[in-house]
C-alpha cells in the first residue's frame, strides 16, 4: 500500500499500477502525486491535453515574473528554469517547479543534460497547485512539498495562490510568511514583485 497523509485514505497498489506514469506530476516519499483532473482522463471525458496546460492567469503571472526576472537577474549568476522543472532529491522524490532560479555555480554546464536536475534551486516560485487533492489537502500538500524544498538546499520557497490571492513565503530560518498578495514580495537580489498591483494596472479582474 501507498500510504496518504489522510488517516484511513490510501492508494492500493493495484489501482496505482492502472494510472499511466504521465498522469503523475511529482512523487513525495515514493508516493505519486496525480495531475489534476486525471480520473478524468482515466474516465475518458476528458485528454491528457486537456489538463496538461496551465491557466490563462497562471500563464500572465508567470510571465510577469519571467519578464522581471530575465531583466533583472544577472544571467552569469542565476540561470532560470520553468515549465514545471524536474528535480530529483533522491529515489523517492522527484518534484516539478514553475519557476526554478539556480546559482550558476551550483547549477554547473557539467550538471547540465537529460535528466532532472539534481542539485537544489536558490529559489522555487509555484503558481497555485497542480495536483489532485482527493487524498491529501491543500496546505499539507504545500508544507510538504515546501519542506522538501527547504531540506534539499532552496534558500526561499515562494507560493502565490491566484483563488485567495495570498503569497506564502517559506525560508528554512525564519517564520513562514502569508501576505495579501497586493503587498511588495522580495524575490530575490531585491527584485520585487506585487502581483495584485500588476493584476490591477493591467485591468485584470482577478487583481
Amino acid at each position: 500500500m501507498i500510504a496518504s497523509p489522510n488517516p484511513g485514505k490510501v492508494f492500493p497498489k493495484a489501482f496505482s499500477s492502472k494510472i499511466p506514469n504521465v498522469l503523475i506530476h511529482e512523487i513525495i516519499d515514493g508516493r505519486p502525486y496525480y495531475r489534476k483532473g486525471y480520473r478524468d482522463v482515466l474516465a475518458k471525458t476528458k485528454t491528457l491535453d486537456d489538463i496538461m496546460g496551465s491557466s490563462s492567469l497562471q500563464c500572465f503571472i508567470i510571465e510577469y515574473f519571467l519578464r522581471l526576472l530575465f531583466v533583472g537577474l544577472d544571467p552569469q549568476k542565476y540561470r532560470i528554469a520553468t515549465n514545471e522543472a524536474g528535480l530529483h532529491l533522491d529515489r523517492r522524490n522527484n518534484l516539478a517547479g514553475d519557476i526554478l532560479i539556480f546559482d550558476s555555480q551550483v547549477l554547473t554546464i557539467d550538471k547540465i543534460d537529460k535528466n532532472y536536475t539534481k542539485v537544489p534551486p536558490k529559489i522555487s516560485i509555484e503558481i497555485d497547485l497542480n495536483i489532485d487533492l482527493e487524498t491529501t489537502t491543500e496546505n499539507s500538500y504545500m508544507n510538504l512539498k515546501t519542506r522538501k524544498l527547504l531540506d534539499f538546499g532552496a534558500e526561499k520557497v515562494i507560493w502565490f495562490l491566484t483563488e485567495p490571492k495570498k503569497v506564502i513565503v517559506a525560508t528554512s530560518d525564519a517564520e513562514w510568511l502569508t501576505l495579501d498578495w497586493h503587498n511588495e514580495v522580495e524575490i530575490l537580489d531585491g527584485i520585487t514583485c506585487n502581483v495584485g498591483q500588476y493584476l490591477k494596472d493591467n485591468g485584470s479582474e482577478f487583481a
